[in-house]
This record gives C-alpha cells, sequence and structure tokens, in this order.
C-alpha cells in the first residue's frame, strides 16, 4: 500500500517499482502499460503519436482501454539546476504537485488540463525520476505561435482579450503562476466568440489569497517578461500598446 492523501475518483497503486496515482477511468489502462514499459517510452513510439515542442519531447497519444488522448511528458529539470541533474526528483515528485494545483486550480474555474495520472520511477532510496499524463486540449496553439499569426487588429484583439480572462482566473483563485511563459498558455477556439486560454505546467503554482493584487502582479510580470523576450529574441509582434492593454485590462 502507498502511503499518501486520498483523492477521490483516483487510485494509488503499484507496478513494480513505479509508484503510480490515476484517475479511476484510467488506472486499467496506465497499468497496462507500464506492466510493459515506463508511460514516457509508450508514449514516445506509438504510430499515433504526435511531437510537441517542450523542454523535453512531450507526446500527444491515445492510451489504450479507452482512456482517450493524453499528453505524455517526462518531468525535467530547468535552470541551472539542469547542469547536475535533469530529471531525478526527491519527493514528493512534480507530478504530485501538479495533480493537486490542477484540481485546485479547476475547482476555481481556471482552465487547465485534467491531470489523468502521475507515475514515479525509483532512481535510489531518495530520488525518483516521474511521468505525467494529462488530457488533451486538441487544437490549440501556444501563445507564441498564437502571436506570431496574427495579422489584423481584430484577432489580436482576441488574443489579447484571452490573455486578460486567464489572468484574473489566476487572481480570482489566488494562483502564483511561478512560470508563466508564453509556452504555458495554450488558446484554442471558444464556444462562444472569442478564444480560451488554458495555463500548463501548474506544478509551480504557489497559492495565496483570493483575489490577492500581488499575485495579479506577479502573474503579468512574468508574462509581460516572456513577452519582450521572445519579442526581442524572435521578433514576436508585441507592441507597447499590447502590453498597456494588459496592464490596464486584467487588473479591472
Amino acid at each position: 500500500m502507498i502511503v499518501g492523501l486520498t483523492i477521490p475518483s483516483y487510485e494509488r497503486f503499484q507496478v513494480g517499482g513505479a509508484r503510480v496515482v490515476a484517475a479511476q477511468a484510467c488506472a486499467p489502462s496506465i497499468r497496462g502499460v507500464l506492466e510493459k514499459e515506463r508511460l514516457y517510452e509508450f508514449a514516445s513510439r506509438q504510430p499515433d503519436t504526435i511531437p510537441l515542442v517542450g523542454r523535453a519531447p512531450v507526446f500527444a497519444v491515445n492510451l489504450p482501454g479507452g482512456c482517450g488522448r493524453v499528453v505524455v511528458r517526462h518531468n525535467m529539470r530547468g535552470g541551472w539546476m539542469a547542469k547536475f541533474n535533469n530529471d531525478l526528483f526527491i519527493l514528493p515528485t512534480r507530478g504530485y504537485r501538479e495533480l493537486l494545483a490542477s484540481l485546485r486550480l479547476r475547482a476555481s474555474g481556471v482552465s487547465t488540463p485534467e491531470v489523468l495520472a502521475y507515475v514515479s520511477y525509483p532512481k535510489n532510496l531518495l530520488l525518483r525520476r516521474s511521468d505525467v499524463a494529462t488530457r488533451e486540449i486538441p487544437n490549440g496553439h501556444d501563445l507564441s505561435v498564437a502571436l506570431a499569426k496574427i495579422t489584423d487588429h481584430d484577432h489580436r484583439v482576441m488574443v489579447l482579450d484571452a490573455i486578460v480572462k486567464l489572468l484574473r482566473s489566476l487572481t480570482h483563485a489566488g494562483a502564483h503562476h511561478q512560470d508563466l511563459n508564453l509556452k504555458n498558455v495554450l488558446l484554442t477556439v471558444g464556444e462562444g466568440p472569442g478564444l480560451d486560454a488554458h495555463v500548463l505546467d501548474v506544478d509551480r503554482v504557489r497559492f495565496s489569497s483570493p483575489g490577492s493584487p500581488l499575485v495579479a502582479k506577479a502573474n503579468l510580470d512574468r508574462l509581460i517578461r516572456s513577452l519582450r523576450k521572445w519579442r526581442d529574441l524572435h521578433s514576436l509582434p508585441y507592441s507597447a500598446e499590447d502590453e498597456e492593454y494588459l496592464r490596464l485590462r486584467s487588473v479591472e
């Protein structure tokens, strides 16, 4: 038995040395994969796999057994730590934090992919590697791609409004995303007019008081730093007027 927090509608189990927390509907699929290989290895070699861009390759793939289409990611470190240790973590791994943050964000009205499973694999008594599977949000483009594709004013406003809505929802939830960059914001066509923005990689979200102006400022400043960086390095079409729009609208 794995000792830990019980999460409604999720199961905890082990397959060999792998420790798993999975949504009940997907637990049989995950178990079946892990009886043969690691989840990330499975996702990387399926004929229907679509590779996505990330810190390391990320794979969108169908899981067997009717679980549906998922995105599988191997947790990697960034920054200076990656020079010495690129994928080893002390328990709890990032998958655990991502699941809890995702559940809390979704309950607070923030759009983020559903975490369907996380798996950790032992390196030794202290260190483990981990994979995370999230529900795929189809037909999306990250913010760097969406801004680069803009050709007219109306579409630019639609993109900016989607960002504003996401920033407001994060503020409402008191959620500070410490790595809120262009690659961690996914845009899709909404059910109504306009676009929807979804926040990704939420294992680095930390929660504070709902509605906190400090959270609002921290998220906005972090995203603007990323926008300026992409503008300077990749000639991203992002103007001072766009920035002023975000600053004014996101705190209304």
